[in-house]
């Protein structure tokens, strides 16, 4: 166990504080157990040693944070590693990639049933089912989700200037105002083709010019390790969901045709919905269903992007479309929070009441023209006026 402190300690040592996640303040971290999720590189782990750092200072008696994926495992169980934890004083336990532990819906049940006092924080693979699990955990644990990267905190992190979010409410009805002060301080539009592109996951800062290769590397994690460790997944089955991601990020956007894509991936048409729910538990991809009520709900989604542009980029490639790229990121940017479903006219429509149009600098308001609650989303803009709103403004929402 020496050996998990002194890795502790290396680690708390070098995690800066000058920037923080934005879920860094909404969580309730006086909860006994609480359970972060979220995409590979979306910052889970330097959230996590933040919070020690912040909150503790340095590595002591009371406070552990040890990687699940450490070979201390192999010969010891979490139930072992809690309870020479507890009896020498532990208080607070951090968990890092629990998805790579076996059995860590029983074991963690057992663990915060017999140590009442111990506080266990975790973080672990959207793809965990924590309803499904083992044990009955959903009534013990408080779970948040780490997105990505919000076009507000890569400029924030990319030029260590602090800047506000906004709510939904305060851009439709102060967009202006709010564009003209952010315009003050930065121009964002000269960031935001680079954010598309290589912006959204932390790891950008470490090495632009090889963020590409980073990321597709992540995306063969999550395909190749993450997934077979969650679920029931061969290796066949993972260079067919390799397959349907590639055709995904090369369409405009993707509505889907499951009978024609099954027969193109070689698997049953259950079994590409399959693919569906497990590719979007992963943030590998987004769903979105049509306003319709009833039993249209239960069907197939109506359309699918990548769960983010920086997919689109690494995985279309030259064949990427600027107006998928468009929808993907305000689709992603504003899924986080509310409801996106697909109106019968415009491009989105958003809790039920505000319509959208996502399009370029000189989209009309022709699809739109005279619909309630109605508004026009133009990227190329620095600016709007009345009803039609900078696409990137979209990105302080978070």
């Amino acid at each position: 166990m020496e050996k998990l402190y002194e890795i502790f300690d290396y680690k708390i040592r070098y995690v800066s504080l000058k920037f923080k996640r934005f879920l860094f303040e909404k969580i309730d971290w006086s909860n006994r157990m609480i359970s972060i999720q979220g995409a590979r590189g979306a910052g889970k782990t330097t959230l996590l040693l933040q919070y020690i750092k912040q909150e503790f200072g340095k590595p002591s008696n009371r406070v552990l944070y040890v990687d699940v994926n450490h070979l201390y495992f192999s010969q010891n169980s979490l139930i072992d590693l809690a309870d020479e934890f507890y009896k020498q004083g532990g208080k607070y336990l951090f968990l890092d990639e629990i998805h790579k532990y076996q059995h860590w819906s029983n074991e963690l049940k057992q663990i915060f049933d017999t140590y009442a006092d111990l506080k266990i924080v975790f973080t672990g693979s959207s793809i965990l089912e924590i309803q499904k699990g083992e044990a009955d955990l959903s009534r013990r644990i408080v779970t948040y989700l780490l997105p990505i990267l919000s076009f507000r905190e890569f400029l924030e992190l990319n030029s260590q200037i602090h800047f506000d979010s906004y709510s939904l409410d305060e851009i439709l009805i102060n967009h202006m105002e709010i564009a003209h002060t952010i315009n003050l301080t930065i121009r964002p539009f000269e960031y935001f083709p680079m954010y598309l592109k290589s912006g959204q996951f932390p790891f950008f800062k470490e090495n632009m010019d090889s963020y590409q290769e980073k990321l597709m590397n992540t995306i063969n994690l999550i395909l190749e390790v993450d997934l077979p460790a969650a679920n029931n997944i061969d290796f066949i089955n993972i260079q067919k969901l390799k397959k349907l991601l590639v055709i995904i990020a090369q369409s405009v956007p993707f509505k889907p045709n499951t009978q024609k894509l099954s027969e193109l991936i070689g698997v049953s048409r259950n079994y590409l919905i399959r693919f569906f729910v497990l590719l979007e538990k992963a943030q590998l991809i987004s769903t979105v269903q049509s306003a319709t009520k009833g039993i249209r709900k239960m069907a197939k989604p109506e359309k699918i992007y990548l769960n983010n542009t920086n997919l689109i980029s690494v995985l279309g490639g030259d064949l990427s479309n600027m107006g998928n790229m468009r929808e993907t990121f305000f689709f992603n940017q504003m899924n986080f929070l509310h409801t996106v479903e697909l109106p019968q006219k415009g491009d989105f429509i958003v809790d039920h009441k505000y319509l959208f149009e996502v399009g370029g600098s000189n989209k009309t308001q022709k699809q739109i023209a005279q619909l309630k609650s109605a508004y026009l989303v133009k990227d190329g803009i620095e600016m709007g006026a009345m009803n039609s709103i900078p696409l990137w403004l979209f990105g302080f929402l978070y």
